[in-house]
Protein backbone atom coordinates (compact mmCIF):
# COMPACT_ATOMS: atom_id res chain seq x y z
CA UNK A 1 0.00 0.00 0.00
CA UNK A 2 1.28 3.43 -0.91
CA UNK A 3 2.31 5.55 2.08
CA UNK A 4 0.75 8.97 1.65
CA UNK A 5 2.57 10.53 4.61
CA UNK A 6 4.82 12.38 2.17
CA UNK A 7 1.83 14.42 0.96
CA UNK A 8 0.35 15.17 4.37
CA UNK A 9 0.05 18.74 5.64
CA UNK A 10 1.15 19.73 9.11
CA UNK A 11 0.12 22.80 11.10
CA UNK A 12 2.75 24.51 13.24
CA UNK A 13 1.79 26.53 16.31
CA UNK A 14 4.37 29.10 17.48
CA UNK A 15 5.43 28.58 21.07
CA UNK A 16 6.77 32.12 21.42
CA UNK A 17 8.47 35.01 19.68
CA UNK A 18 11.79 36.86 19.63
CA UNK A 19 12.46 40.35 21.01
CA UNK A 20 15.86 41.46 19.76
CA UNK A 21 18.19 44.31 18.81
CA UNK A 22 17.15 43.87 15.15
CA UNK A 23 13.94 45.68 14.13
CA UNK A 24 14.55 44.87 10.42
CA UNK A 25 16.06 42.17 8.23
CA UNK A 26 18.77 44.42 6.79
CA UNK A 27 21.97 44.11 8.77
CA UNK A 28 21.07 40.94 10.66
CA UNK A 29 24.11 38.61 10.70
CA UNK A 30 23.66 35.67 8.35
CA UNK A 31 24.62 33.20 11.07
CA UNK A 32 24.19 33.18 14.87
CA UNK A 33 27.09 34.10 17.14
CA UNK A 34 28.76 36.50 14.68
CA UNK A 35 27.60 39.51 16.72
CA UNK A 36 27.93 38.48 20.38
CA UNK A 37 26.97 42.00 21.52
CA UNK A 38 23.45 41.39 20.21
CA UNK A 39 21.00 40.60 22.97
CA UNK A 40 17.57 39.03 22.63
CA UNK A 41 14.80 37.30 24.51
CA UNK A 42 12.65 34.38 23.47
CA UNK A 43 9.29 35.03 25.11
CA UNK A 44 7.09 31.94 25.40
CA UNK A 45 3.35 32.37 24.94
CA UNK A 46 0.44 30.52 26.55
CA UNK A 47 0.06 27.63 27.09
CA UNK A 48 3.80 27.09 26.61
CA UNK A 49 4.81 29.78 29.13
CA UNK A 50 4.56 27.40 32.07
CA UNK A 51 7.92 27.32 33.93
CA UNK A 52 7.65 23.53 33.93
CA UNK A 53 8.32 23.51 30.17
CA UNK A 54 11.89 24.76 30.70
CA UNK A 55 12.78 22.92 33.90
CA UNK A 56 16.39 21.74 33.52
CA UNK A 57 17.08 23.86 30.44
CA UNK A 58 19.34 26.19 32.45
CA UNK A 59 21.89 23.36 32.59
CA UNK A 60 22.57 23.76 28.85
CA UNK A 61 24.65 26.61 27.40
CA UNK A 62 23.25 26.58 23.85
CA UNK A 63 19.90 25.93 22.20
CA UNK A 64 18.64 24.88 18.80
CA UNK A 65 15.88 27.36 17.97
CA UNK A 66 13.49 26.46 15.14
CA UNK A 67 11.61 29.45 13.75
CA UNK A 68 9.69 30.86 10.81
CA UNK A 69 11.20 33.32 8.32
CA UNK A 70 7.98 35.32 8.60
CA UNK A 71 9.23 38.30 6.57
CA UNK A 72 10.22 36.13 3.62
CA UNK A 73 7.77 35.61 0.74
CA UNK A 74 5.84 32.35 0.59
CA UNK A 75 7.08 31.78 -2.95
CA UNK A 76 10.29 29.84 -3.50
CA UNK A 77 12.43 28.66 -6.40
CA UNK A 78 14.66 25.58 -6.75
CA UNK A 79 17.74 27.74 -7.35
CA UNK A 80 19.01 30.62 -5.17
CA UNK A 81 21.97 33.02 -5.22
CA UNK A 82 23.86 32.82 -1.88
CA UNK A 83 25.49 36.12 -0.83
CA UNK A 84 28.58 34.09 0.08
CA UNK A 85 29.05 33.43 -3.66
CA UNK A 86 28.74 37.10 -4.55
CA UNK A 87 25.06 36.91 -5.46
CA UNK A 88 25.93 35.60 -8.93
CA UNK A 89 26.34 31.83 -8.78
CA UNK A 90 23.24 29.70 -8.28
CA UNK A 91 22.91 26.63 -6.07
CA UNK A 92 19.95 24.48 -5.08
CA UNK A 93 17.74 25.88 -2.35
CA UNK A 94 18.45 22.80 -0.21
CA UNK A 95 22.20 23.38 -0.66
CA UNK A 96 21.83 26.83 0.91
CA UNK A 97 20.59 28.56 4.03
CA UNK A 98 18.44 30.95 2.04
CA UNK A 99 15.43 32.45 3.80
CA UNK A 100 13.37 31.89 0.62
CA UNK A 101 12.61 28.20 1.08
CA UNK A 102 9.65 25.83 1.28
CA UNK A 103 7.84 26.14 4.63
CA UNK A 104 10.12 29.11 5.53
CA UNK A 105 11.64 27.15 8.43
CA UNK A 106 14.89 28.36 9.99
CA UNK A 107 17.27 26.84 12.53
CA UNK A 108 19.76 28.73 14.72
CA UNK A 109 22.21 27.57 17.36
CA UNK A 110 22.08 30.31 20.01
CA UNK A 111 23.77 30.77 23.37
CA UNK A 112 21.46 30.79 26.40
CA UNK A 113 22.39 33.42 28.99
CA UNK A 114 19.68 32.82 31.60
CA UNK A 115 16.00 32.06 32.07
CA UNK A 116 13.48 34.42 33.68
CA UNK A 117 10.33 32.76 35.05
CA UNK A 118 9.05 35.59 37.24
CA UNK A 119 6.28 36.49 34.78
CA UNK A 120 5.79 33.70 32.30
CA UNK A 121 8.98 32.43 30.66
CA UNK A 122 11.67 34.46 28.88
CA UNK A 123 14.88 32.90 27.62
CA UNK A 124 17.68 35.48 27.37
CA UNK A 125 19.94 34.84 24.39
CA UNK A 126 23.43 35.95 23.30
CA UNK A 127 24.49 36.52 19.69
CA UNK A 128 20.99 36.03 18.34
CA UNK A 129 20.52 36.46 14.56
CA UNK A 130 16.73 36.85 14.52
CA UNK A 131 14.63 39.97 14.04
CA UNK A 132 12.06 41.08 16.61
CA UNK A 133 8.73 39.34 16.18
CA UNK A 134 10.17 36.14 14.72
CA UNK A 135 7.80 33.25 15.55
CA UNK A 136 9.55 30.35 17.28
CA UNK A 137 8.11 26.86 16.84
CA UNK A 138 10.51 24.69 18.84
CA UNK A 139 13.49 24.67 21.22
CA UNK A 140 15.95 21.86 21.83
CA UNK A 141 19.13 21.75 23.94
CA UNK A 142 22.40 21.48 22.01
CA UNK A 143 24.59 18.44 22.65
CA UNK A 144 28.19 19.21 21.58
CA UNK A 145 29.36 15.59 21.85
CA UNK A 146 26.73 14.50 19.34
CA UNK A 147 26.32 17.54 17.11
CA UNK A 148 29.74 19.20 16.82
CA UNK A 149 31.55 17.80 13.78
CA UNK A 150 34.73 19.88 13.26
CA UNK A 151 35.88 17.66 10.37
CA UNK A 152 32.65 18.02 8.41
CA UNK A 153 32.80 19.55 4.91
CA UNK A 154 31.25 23.01 4.60
CA UNK A 155 30.87 23.30 0.83
CA UNK A 156 31.10 26.86 -0.51
CA UNK A 157 31.31 28.29 3.06
CA UNK A 158 34.37 26.51 4.52
CA UNK A 159 35.21 29.24 7.03
CA UNK A 160 33.77 32.29 8.72
CA UNK A 161 33.36 35.32 6.44
CA UNK A 162 36.11 37.90 6.42
CA UNK A 163 35.55 41.13 8.34
CA UNK A 164 35.91 44.73 7.19
CA UNK A 165 37.33 47.53 9.35
CA UNK A 166 34.70 49.91 10.74
CA UNK A 167 35.39 53.59 11.43
CA UNK A 168 33.18 55.91 13.50
CA UNK A 169 32.91 59.60 12.61
CA UNK A 170 33.19 62.20 15.38
CA UNK A 171 29.43 62.79 15.17
CA UNK A 172 28.74 59.08 15.60
CA UNK A 173 31.13 58.84 18.53
CA UNK A 174 29.41 61.81 20.20
CA UNK A 175 26.01 60.15 19.77
CA UNK A 176 27.29 56.97 21.42
CA UNK A 177 28.94 58.87 24.27
CA UNK A 178 25.58 60.40 25.18
CA UNK A 179 23.91 57.00 25.64
CA UNK A 180 23.92 54.79 28.72
CA UNK A 181 24.34 51.76 26.46
CA UNK A 182 26.93 53.48 24.27
CA UNK A 183 29.68 50.90 24.82
CA UNK A 184 27.53 47.87 24.01
CA UNK A 185 25.87 49.65 21.08
CA UNK A 186 29.30 50.56 19.69
CA UNK A 187 30.30 46.89 19.88
CA UNK A 188 27.06 45.78 18.22
CA UNK A 189 27.40 48.28 15.36
CA UNK A 190 31.01 47.27 14.77
CA UNK A 191 30.21 43.55 14.80
CA UNK A 192 27.27 43.94 12.42
CA UNK A 193 28.92 46.31 9.95
CA UNK A 194 32.23 44.44 9.87
CA UNK A 195 30.34 41.63 8.11
CA UNK A 196 29.39 44.10 5.34
CA UNK A 197 25.57 43.91 5.21
CA UNK A 198 25.41 45.61 1.82
CA UNK A 199 23.73 43.53 -0.92
CA UNK A 200 26.36 41.56 -2.80
CA UNK A 201 25.44 43.09 -6.15
CA UNK A 202 26.04 46.61 -4.80
CA UNK A 203 29.51 46.07 -3.40
CA UNK A 204 31.16 46.89 -6.71
CA UNK A 205 29.27 50.19 -7.17
CA UNK A 206 30.28 53.69 -6.16
CA UNK A 207 31.15 54.08 -2.48
CA UNK A 208 29.32 57.39 -2.01
CA UNK A 209 26.01 55.62 -1.43
CA UNK A 210 24.60 56.07 2.09
CA UNK A 211 23.14 53.00 3.76
CA UNK A 212 21.04 52.72 6.89
CA UNK A 213 20.74 49.79 9.28
CA UNK A 214 18.43 49.82 12.30
CA UNK A 215 19.80 48.43 15.56
CA UNK A 216 17.97 48.71 18.87
CA UNK A 217 16.32 52.15 18.76
CA UNK A 218 18.73 53.85 16.33
CA UNK A 219 19.25 54.21 12.59
CA UNK A 220 22.94 53.80 11.77
CA UNK A 221 23.99 55.60 8.58
CA UNK A 222 27.18 54.31 6.96
CA UNK A 223 29.21 54.47 3.77
CA UNK A 224 31.76 52.19 2.15
CA UNK A 225 35.17 53.75 1.45
CA UNK A 226 37.00 51.89 -1.30
CA UNK A 227 40.41 50.42 -0.56
CA UNK A 228 43.35 52.63 -1.49
CA UNK A 229 45.26 49.66 -2.90
CA UNK A 230 44.90 45.92 -3.48
CA UNK A 231 46.53 45.28 -0.11
CA UNK A 232 43.99 47.39 1.76
CA UNK A 233 40.44 46.48 2.72
CA UNK A 234 37.31 48.48 2.05
CA UNK A 235 36.37 50.48 5.16
CA UNK A 236 32.83 51.03 6.36
CA UNK A 237 32.41 54.44 7.98
CA UNK A 238 29.58 55.19 10.40
CA UNK A 239 28.48 58.69 9.43
CA UNK A 240 25.62 59.26 11.87
CA UNK A 241 23.54 57.51 14.52
CA UNK A 242 19.98 58.82 14.69
CA UNK A 243 17.48 57.87 17.38
CA UNK A 244 14.28 56.40 15.96
CA UNK A 245 10.90 57.70 17.04
CA UNK A 246 8.28 55.38 18.56
CA UNK A 247 6.25 55.76 15.38
CA UNK A 248 9.19 54.63 13.25
CA UNK A 249 9.86 51.64 15.50
CA UNK A 250 6.21 50.54 15.39
CA UNK A 251 5.72 51.25 11.73
CA UNK A 252 8.79 49.45 10.44
CA UNK A 253 10.44 50.01 7.08
CA UNK A 254 8.85 47.21 5.14
CA UNK A 255 10.52 44.05 3.92
CA UNK A 256 11.39 43.21 0.32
Amino acid sequence: MHDRSDSASFALTPIGHIVSDYPDKFGVPRQPGLAPAASASLVLTAPFDDPLTVRGLEEFSHLWVTFIFHHSPTRWTPLVRPPRLGGNRKVGVFASRSTHRPNRLGLSLIELSHIDTRQGVSLHLVGCDLISGTPVVDIKPYLPWAEAKPDARAGFAPSAPSRLPVHFSQAAQASLAARADGASLHALIEQVLSQDPRPAYQKATQSDRLYGVRLRDVDVKFQAIDAASENDATTLTVVAIDTLTDEMLLGGKGNP
